[in-house]
């Protein structure tokens, strides 16, 4: 066998026992890639993202789209080829898999805590909206979770309305563990609640009167951060009554990051006009019930496949704003926006095509 021969046949047998050891190997990093892109104005799936009823809307135009990022499960192991591939893709991203799930959680917990986070920023994002609008929102707070094995399982459900703690007044969902971590571990704290089941048969508009219980909890101790507390084992949220139905239908969705998008659509089909104008604006970011907006991770995909659907502008958080002017798709505007007043303040500005002012974002 000729000599140029055999080395080009042992060439070849190396690398393909490199790619067999490279495609055998697994390494402990996780693929993020641009997800799909949604607006918030039009149709999912055959009906309409955003239902409201009960409130005169007004027809809108343009788009006002969510963004998402797709990422490798929590049960996925990537192998080393498919690694070193992802790094050198442009539209990819390649991260340790504990970034994107900490502490060893499971595909189901990851699920879980999505479609909680979810559910939230639909809430917050109602809110903030309607307060923009001057509308009346009513707040509750509440038991949102109960864990599992703590003192306050079986005792407190998930949706009782905490109305004071200790016999002082609870307005905000901080306030419950203000009020219990005064308190020693194995000491009694007293709940005064709506129970979920007394609302089960009743509007929420009746909360006010609605029957009440007091609901005694042992508390534990609890030594996370080096420091121990008391506490009873419940994470505090906010529910909201609203004046009229407001419902976002988008499944297959999950985490806080689509709020400032839905809370911008929303707004636009309870004011008459476009807030667009006609434009492609698409964006990301949570929103809190104040209008206050929050960075997201994934910002780099986001902003690559808001483009590739044909977006002109992307409102993008002002803590994400170094990070996406550092690559930005070419024909997109980053504009930086830290409330929604911001963000309907740029909307504005593109609306009329005054765009040389607009907040951009900077590296």
């Amino acid at each position: 066998m000729p000599r140029r021969t055999a080395t080009m046949l042992a060439s070849t047998l190396m690398l393909i026992a490199l790619l067999c050891a490279g495609v055998l190997t697994p390494v402990p990093y996780s693929e993020m890639s641009p997800g799909p892109t949604v607006n918030t104005l039009g149709d999912h799936d055959g009906e309409p993202v955003l239902q409201i009823s009960g409130h005169k809307t007004y027809p809108t135009s343009g788009h006002l789209n969510m963004t998402t990022v797709r990422v490798t499960s929590a049960d996925y192991r990537m192998n080393l080829v498919e690694a070193v591939y992802g790094w050198l893709a442009h539209d990819n991203k390649v991260v340790p898999h504990d970034t994107l799930y900490p502490d060893g959680k499971t595909e189901e917990q990851s699920t879980q805590e999505n479609a909680e986070e979810f559910s939230q920023s639909q809430e917050s994002a109602k809110v903030a909206a309607l307060k923009e609008l001057d509308v009346p929102v009513r707040s509750w707070v509440i038991v949102s979770t109960v864990v599992k094995g703590s003192p306050a399982e079986g005792k407190l459900h998930a949706g009782d309305v905490i109305k004071d703690v200790d016999g002082t007044a609870v307005k905000e969902p901080a306030d419950v563990a203000k009020l219990v971590t005064k308190h020693k571990p194995g000491e009694n704290v007293v709940f005064t609640i709506v129970p979920a089941k007394e609302q089960a048969d009743a509007e929420k508009e009746q909360r006010e009167t609605a029957r009440t219980e007091e609901i005694t909890v042992r508390t534990a101790a609890s030594d996370e951060g080096g420091t121990e507390r008391a506490i009873v084992g419940i994470s505090a949220g906010t529910d909201h009554t609203f004046p009229f139905t407001i419902d976002i239908k988008l499944a297959d969705v999950g985490g806080p990051s689509a709020g400032l998008m839905f809370a911008l659509g929303i707004y636009d089909k309870l004011t008459p006009g476009s807030l667009t104008g006609g434009a492609f604006v698409a964006g990301t970011g949570t929103i809190d019930d104040d209008g206050k907006v929050g960075p997201i991770g994934g910002i780099e995909m986001k902003t690559v496949g808001a483009r590739d659907k044909g977006a002109q502008y992307f409102l993008t958080p002002a803590d994400n704003c170094a990070a996406a002017a550092e690559d930005t798709p070419h024909g997109l505007t980053l504009v930086k926006v830290k409330t929604i007043g911001d963000a309907l303040g740029a909307l504005k500005d593109i609306r009329a095509g005054d765009t040389a002012d607009l907040p951009k974002c900077g590296t």
